[in-house]
């Protein structure tokens, strides 16, 4: 049962993370990670969609150092440099998929708040997310890693200041999500249908509607 907003400080924002919360690009970044071992002749495993999701909503350096074990510093470099253009080809391709009621959702509620995105990904990777989605007019501002070089909650901390935002959420779906909310002092909504397991959380949506209903008064 969702936990009501009257629980909550009314919100004057919503941020959002990216991969696990708004959409999944894991079978398009398995063919990216796959493209560049096969490129350079590395030896290693093919690559699936499990690992991606595994360590998905880590910067993404950190991705690939924990699911290439045991490969020289020099690949590993490589592998992060090459992974990270080659996701973006792939999913400039192949799209990701939005999970479902994101789309209405997102475009509904836009209409009551300022929506913005932080996440762990590298450079380029929202923006395609907002060209492929169709919802670039629905986000006000966004930062990641890859722009910045910072922390999740370094990263939410700046934006929430130069947006000058009183009371914002966040929603995500991983515990980094969540110590960045807690870091920030802000309301943190855990995404269950994503990908991580979420010891802490003001509010637990078990689908994207429940966030519109849990922001909906008498709903």
């Amino acid at each position: 049962m969702l936990r009501r907003m009257s629980t909550l400080p009314t919100p004057d924002s919503l941020i959002f993370d990216l991969d696990g919360t708004l959409w999944d690009t894991c079978a398009s970044c398995a063919l990216a990670w796959n493209t560049v071992l096969q490129r350079h002749a590395i030896a290693f495993r093919e690559i699936t969609t499990d690992d991606v999701r595994r360590v998905t909503g880590k910067p993404h350096d950190a991705c690939i150092r924990e699911t290439f074990v045991g490969l020289s510093e020099a690949q590993l470099e490589l592998l992060s440099r090459e992974t990270a253009h080659e996701d973006n080809l792939a999913i400039e391709r192949h799209g990701g998929e939005l999970f479902e009621g994101v789309a209405d959702g997102v475009r509904a509620l836009s209409e009551r708040y300022p929506l913005f995105i932080v996440s762990n990904c590298q450079a380029g990777y929202i923006e395609l997310f907002l060209r492929w989605s169709g919802l670039t007019a629905h986000f006000r501002d966004f930062e990641c890693w890859g722009n910045t070089g910072r922390s999740k909650p370094e990263n939410l901390r700046e934006l929430i200041a130069r947006n000058a935002l009183e009371r914002p959420w966040f929603i995500g779906d991983a515990s980094g999500d969540m110590e960045a909310a807690e870091a920030c002092r802000v309301p943190f909504v855990h995404a269950t249908y994503g990908y991580g397991q979420v010891p802490r959380a003001e509010l637990r949506v078990r689908e994207f509607a429940d966030l519109q209903r849990a922001l909906t008064p008498g709903a």
